[in-house]
């Protein structure tokens, strides 16, 4: 099981921009080299500005001291002219800036979505039944869409501000090399209480990942569908509710105190910038009085250092934040650096096209990740070519989980599980799922249109394949759907306008349909008829042989009616095998299918009396 890492290993990796910067250079190239380009520009025009400023001030300064000032007046309406193009040079370079950061971070926020999907949908099943996976995701999902964007725009944001700091120092290396280094100085104390602020409000998100997360839980348990009848029947909404706001108020408590401290340190290096500043323009001002510069020299000084305190406090801001965001960017690679424990093998061998010899599990122990006691113990059965096995067991006693090491979704601790003769960790992972269709006790309901419902069985046909309407026969489906206003362009749930809601038997047709439109050799029934009412029950294994025609099927059910049509039937207890055999012949050996068997159909005698 992955384990995330530590927060000095974080802290350690934030210092590395590198892979951040590829990811966004991977998403959008063109954007940003055009990023970079207007950047550069923008970093020169403040000293452009300042220049023309000197010239016209010098200029202005120089006329009113001759006799005829109104000579200069043409080098004058020249520089006005000069500083207004270089002020709508200055607006457009701008927008277009803007322009482009927003396209990017849409280009990228998608791109970054997309890679946390398509990790999501690669990784074990072991991840999703593991409480810190989903701090993981979680954080990664906060993190992802927005960090590697913020840290390319800060990067361009450190490469103007360096820019045009550059051209500010040497300006004011000119002057005097005492005034550039006290430019320096002013901002330093600013840069540590943010690198500061950064560090404690990573390890703080670090410490409190679950409770943010049990928050928004109980968010949405206040206001998803699924638990709004027995929030109102039960009267919970308070109770959720003020379990809500206790979060959030310690949550909201802790953040207010690091901002407090945050903003403390701020004032204190602003008091301290503040006299360095008050002292430089004081210099200046006594330079000139001297006579040792110009006026248009003092003014461009004078704007040069303002602007270079401004420049130099954005870089080193700027910098802060790349470190700050280079911390929290490493919870979106954390995420997708998560190893999986089920993969392909080097060499896949083909999945044969017709069983043969059929499905084994031999010796198969297993035992989830992080528990100590094993689900299955020394498992041994068979699923023949053509053959229905059927598993019996109380709640617990490991007949779902077998399901998964079916479907490869676990590999066992110890044994193997053979399709021919053949390891099933030989095969490649989707041709071998391709082979298995399979209806979970805990299916999932997608809000789609009926028709994308069980097309989602076997997307390589079309939607318009005559197979999805035969599917919803075999399952007894098209009764139902054909009432529903648009038939099998209706959508379900009430998540979309115009969705109609069915009920848990008819959802459960819709999921046996889908099994039954893929075309696999092995199909794989966990509960399939619990929500059904009777007589489609009886419909549907009326038919079951015919359905299945040509392929291995395993059952998974408490309702012995179904159960007795197998083939085989195997009494998981415990984690083993405890009995197996015909139906004649457990209830013959008068053990635990017997005396299951015994007391259902006594219950069911009471039902009907």
């Amino acid at each position: 099981m992955h384990k995330p890492a530590s927060i000095s290993k974080r802290i350690k990796n934030a210092l590395r921009i590198d892979r951040a910067m590829l990811l966004v250079w991977k998403a959008s190239r063109s954007w940003t080299i055009l990023s970079i380009c207007l950047t550069v520009v923008q970093g020169f025009i403040p000293l452009l500005t300042l220049y023309i400023i000197k010239l016209l001030i010098d200029t202005i300064t120089a006329a009113l001291q001759s006799d005829d000032a109104m000579a200069s007046f043409q080098r004058i309406i020249y520089l006005v002219i000069a500083a207004a193009l270089v002020t709508i040079l200055q607006a457009a370079v701008r927008i277009a800036g803007n322009y482009v950061a927003e396209a990017q971070a849409a280009i990228v926020t998608d791109y970054v979505l997309s890679a946390l999907h398509d990790k999501s949908i690669s990784l074990d099943l072991a991840y999703y039944e593991n409480p810190q996976y989903y701090d993981t995701l979680h954080r990664a999902q906060r993190e992802g869409p927005y960090r590697p964007t913020k840290i390319v725009n800060g990067l361009t944001r450190v490469l103007q501000n360096g820019v045009s700091l550059a051209a500010m120092v040497g300006l004011l290396f000119m002057f005097h090399w005492s005034v550039g280094l006290l430019l320096f100085a002013s901002t330093l104390p600013g840069v540590f209480a943010q690198v500061l602020h950064a560090r404690r409000q990573f390890e703080w998100q670090k410490k409190r990942t679950h409770e943010e997360r049990r928050a928004t839980y109980l968010s949405s348990v206040l206001t998803m569908d699924a638990f709004a009848k027995e929030i109102r029947l039960f009267g919970l909404g308070s109770f959720f509710a003020d379990s809500f706001n206790r979060i959030r108020t310690l949550l909201r408590g802790e953040k207010l105190a690091l901002s407090r401290k945050k903003l403390l340190a701020e004032f204190f290096a602003q008091f301290f910038a503040a006299l360095i500043v008050m002292g430089c323009l004081l210099f200046i001002a006594m330079r000139a009085l001297q006579g040792a510069i110009t006026v248009g020299d003092m003014v461009m000084f004078y704007q040069a250092f303002q602007r270079g305190v401004g420049n130099l406090k954005d870089l080193l801001t700027n910098v802060a934040a790349l470190y700050e965001d280079n911390m929290f960017v490493t919870y979106f690679f954390e995420f997708l650096d998560i190893e999986n424990a089920i993969k392909n093998p080097p060499l896949p061998l083909p999945v044969p096209p017709k069983l043969t010899r059929g499905i084994a599990l031999e010796n198969v122990s297993f035992r989830y990740p992080g528990q100590r006691s094993a689900v299955l113990e020394d498992i041994s059965l068979k699923i023949g070519q053509g053959e229905v096995v059927a598993l019996v067991g109380a709640n617990g006693a490991g007949k779902s989980t077998l399901v998964k090491l079916l479907c490869r979704l676990y590999d066992p601790q110890e044994g193997r599980i053979t399709l021919d003769g053949t390891d099933l960790r030989s095969f490649a992972l989707q041709n071998l799922r391709g082979q298995i269709s399979v209806v979970f006790q805990d299916f999932a309901r997608y809000y789609l249109t009926v028709k994308e419902n069980i097309h989602l069985g076997n997307i390589n046909i079309s939607q318009d394949s005559e197979k999805i309407k035969e599917a919803a026969i075999k399952a007894n489906a098209d009764t139902f759907i054909d009432k529903l206003p648009q038939g099998y362009d209706t959508f379900l749930g009430r998540w979309f306008y115009s969705g109609e809601e069915i009920s848990l038997g008819e959802w459960q047709k819709i999921v046996l349909a889908r099994a039954f439109l893929r075309d696999s050799q092995l199909i794989i029934l966990d509960e399939p008829t619990s929500s059904l009412d009777i007589h489609t029950e009886y419909h549907l294994y009326q038919k079951f042989r015919e359905l299945i025609a040509g392929h291995s099927a395993l059952l998974i059910s408490h309702r012995f009616s179904t159960v007795r049509m197998a083939d085989r039937i195997y009494v998981v207890d415990g984690g083993r095998i405890a009995e197996q055999g015909t139906h004649t012949d457990l209830m013959a050996l008068k053990g635990i299918y017997a005396d299951l068997y015994t007391k259902q159909a006594a219950w069911l005698d009471d039902e009907k009396n």
